[in-house]
């Protein structure tokens, strides 16, 4: 497929990511919005245009081309007003995140006031409900109410809006780590290194603009919902029915509603929610429509077999094709999309000797009814683009296929570095490849992941990957699924134990502890040195879900964890 929706319409391949908004703009397709009481649609051309008034509001308020602009708020018509106000003005996006729990809202504050900082922003844009827990001091850059911006409350129009120039170089989104045990890390995506990623995604994804339709409710401060179902959308002119997080997670079912309302082609979502999902389609008295979708990408955190066998089998009954699950991987670093499978060529696993995968590094292929077997999900190939190495972490030797070792990426739609930090530039990069700091091997020209480096557990001379562990006590009854983290910790011989800290809603945990314990050992045939078992909704998380392991083992250390 050609990266360009309208080929007539000037920009439409630019890599100046405007100009395609700009030619998006004349496409006639649309952007629906679900997160209100009723569903609000409009044309492209229609929020360009709110979008251009509003960015002469900012200018008028003194933003200018070359600024960092934060932006704070919930998906909503305004927030995505804002997102393209900013580009339209020539500045910087700097979306923040929002609080996953209301028990860290003082974190929250000072995570927001810290990045803010980081970036060097001229000017933070706030939902007025968000307001208060960022209110401006002297030396602060200034903060204005998103809804005094909209056309209407504010006096100025689209005539009003001056076009910046704006270059390929130019820095269009500054995407922040999650920051879990350190001060989070601006990742610089100039419009050439977005560009090339938003080609390398219709391309790998065989996307065609007269038939996509994609539905999300990602939250829009995570790269898979900002650059994959906002960005890419916008400078595209693809259909989008947009969500927000609050919406799925209060009721999952909405999301396969919405897809089945509107003709979803194509979505995205990590694999808790998919799990959510599957309940949902389990439930769900009524008969959907998801017939058309073609793509349900999985991904942001490590693919579990299981759960999307599990999300076809519940997906059949309302006419979903099997061949529509789509696990793939992607990071920040690299815009969002790093490996994609064929669009509808479904799971694919390989099944590998779990025993010699962790002594020996090797991903030795047997047969799914071998005493060690272990299924390993296929993540595709290099989106257009991109090339994949895998390196020892310790000697820097690439690596034969099926050896494991730290995967690295170069190519068009990779980061330029961190922002201002170049001390964290300098681990970043190995010559001109991005170090990920994933553990992962190819195979066949697929990529197969298998956990983070600074995750893995190494006892007694094995590696053992946490994920093993994490899913094996999720799936004990009273231990609710997606929210146990593993980790290492060195014992009285120098030695690292294993650690379990899970989440329950069981009163009366009695016994289960016992049966945690043989859980472990069944997945990874070592036994736990301790498990901790917390109350639900406490387990640290990033602000897109992910666990974080550094963070638990932090304050499992410190012994500030909340006992069930």
């Amino acid at each position: 497929m050609n990266a360009s929706s309208f080929p007539s319409a000037p920009g439409a391949t630019s890599s100046v990511v405007l100009e395609r908004i700009e030619a998006a703009a004349q496409s006639g397709r649309t952007i629906t919005f679900v997160t209100g009481e009723a569903p609000v649609t409009m044309t492209y051309a229609e929020l360009h245009e709110r979008a251009k008034a509003t960015a002469a509001e900012l200018q008028a308020r003194g933003i200018q081309k070359g600024d960092r602009v934060a932006l704070l708020g919930p998906t909503t018509l305004e927030l995505v007003t804002c997102i393209q106000a900013v580009w339209l003005a020539g500045a910087t996006l700097v979306v923040l995140p929002l609080p996953m729990r209301l028990a860290s809202i003082e974190e929250f504050a000072n995570a927001t006031k810290t990045r803010i900082r980081l970036a060097e922003c001229a000017a933070v844009l706030v939902d007025s409900d968000l307001a208060p827990f960022v209110e401006a001091g002297p030396d602060d850059p200034a903060l204005h109410n998103m809804s005094e911006l909209m056309p209407g409350a504010s006096q100025r129009s689209a005539a009003d809006y001056v076009r910046p120039e704006v270059s390929a170089d130019d820095l269009f989104v500054l995407q922040f780590t999650s920051g879990s045990t350190s001060e989070p890390k601006g990742v610089m995506l100039p419009n050439h290194v977005v560009a090339a990623n938003l080609d390398a995604i219709i391309g790998a994804a065989e996307v065609d603009p007269d038939d996509e339709v994609m539905v999300s409710w990602l939250p829009l401060y995570h790269d898979m919902g900002l650059v994959g179902f906002c960005i890419l959308p916008l400078s595209a002119g693809l259909n989008l029915v947009l969500g927000a997080p609050q919406d799925f997670l209060a009721k999952p079912g909405r999301w396969m509603e919405w897809i089945s309302t509107y003709g979803g082609t194509a979505t995205a979502g990590p694999n808790f929610s998919y799990v959510l999902a599957t309940r949902a389609l389990k439930r769900s008295k009524e008969t959907l429509d998801l017939s058309r979708l073609r793509i349900a990408l999985n991904g942001a955190e490590p693919v579990d077999p299981a759960s999307v066998s599990a999300f076809v089998e519940a997906g059949e009954r309302h006419g979903m094709r099997p061949g529509a699950v789509f696990p793939a991987f992607g990071m920040a670093e690299v815009a969002i999309a790093g490996s994609f499978p064929k669009p509808l060529t479904g799971l694919v696993t390989d099944t590998v000797d779990a025993e010699l995968l962790e002594l020996e590094r090797m991903a030795v292929p047997v047969a799914g009814d071998h005493a060690n077997a272990r299924a390993l999900v296929r993540l595709g190939k290099p989106v257009p683009g991109l090339e994949f190495r895998i390196t020892d972490p310790k000697t820097g030797r690439e690596m034969a296929e099926r050896e494991v070792g730290e995967l690295q990426i170069r190519g068009t739609s990779v980061t330029t570095g961190y922002y201002q930090r170049p001390d964290a530039n300098l681990e970043l990069f190995d010559g001109d490849w991005l170090r990920t700091g994933d553990l992962a091997y190819m195979v066949d020209g697929e990529m197969v992941m298998c956990g983070r480096i600074k995750d893995l557990i190494i006892v007694g001379g094995r590696n053992v990957y946490p994920q093993d562990i994490e899913r094996a006590v999720g799936e004990v009854d009273g231990i609710r699924a997606g929210n146990v983290i593993a980790f290492g910790v060195p014992g009285k011989s120098g030695k690292e134990g294993v650690v379990v800290v899970a989440e329950t809603r069981l009163d009366d945990a009695g016994d289960l502890s016992d049966t945690l314990s043989g859980a472990v050992v069944d997945a990874v045939g070592v036994p736990a040195k301790d498990i901790v078992l917390v109350r639900p909704g406490t387990l640290p998380k990033t602000s897109s879900g992910k666990l974080q392991r550094a963070l638990c083992k932090e304050q499992y250390l410190s012994q500030v964890l909340t006992p069930a």
